[in-house]
């Protein structure tokens, strides 16, 4: 199921033979550099089974994205709830991706979430769309102010799901964008 093309990517449902490449991101060091932990081979496949229920259920979660020149998986990108009720209003979406090493680099996330802030504001209707990313995690931090997020420095946090023994991982910045601010900056 396809939920979104662009030039070089498509956002869809996760393939049973995507199993690989979902535990390689969600195992891979560089590519959990900020997060507190890795996900064995069974997590990881319990996590990539619960997203494609909630793409069923929601139509909003991390998608695969595909190459559409090789139709190969590279990584995900995607709109989830951000369940975060002690620090985000209940509802609040987020933005999130995370992408094999071996395909960073080449603006394949930016692109993705270009594509998903349109759906979000112009298909789902959301009123606001968030992320955040570990206070050091710049290539993120990055793509956020690329695809026109800005900074909430009054909503910058302590993450709630980061264990005290990573003191390093729980301080989070928030980038937010608005549906009237994204639509103002696609008339320029």
């Amino acid at each position: 199921m396809i939920i979104l093309e662009t030039e070089r990517l498509l956002l869809r449902r996760w393939l049973e033979s995507d199993r690989n490449l979902f535990r390689e991101i969600n195992a891979d060091p560089k590519v959990m550099q900020f997060f507190p932990f890795r996900r064995s081979y069974e997590e990881a496949d319990l996590m990539m089974d619960r997203v494609n229920r909630l793409i069923e259920e929601t139509g909003l979660c991390f998608f695969a994205l595909e190459l559409k020149e090789s139709q190969e998986p590279i990584g995900f990108c995607g709109l989830s709830d951000a369940m975060m009720p002690d620090i985000l209003p209940t509802g609040t979406i987020e933005i999130g991706w995370r992408l094999a090493t071996r395909f960073w680099g080449n603006g394949y996330v930016t692109e993705a979430a270009e594509a998903l802030l349109a759906h979000g504001f112009t298909v789902k209707a959301l009123p606001e769309i968030v992320s955040f990313a570990v206070e050091t995690n710049y290539r993120s931090i990055a793509v956020m102010e690329r695809i026109g997020m800005t900074r909430d420095e009054n909503g910058d946090f302590d993450h709630p799901r980061v264990p005290d023994s990573h003191p390093h991982l729980k301080r989070h910045v928030l980038y937010r964008l608005t549906a009237q601010q994204w639509a103002s900056q696609q008339t320029r």
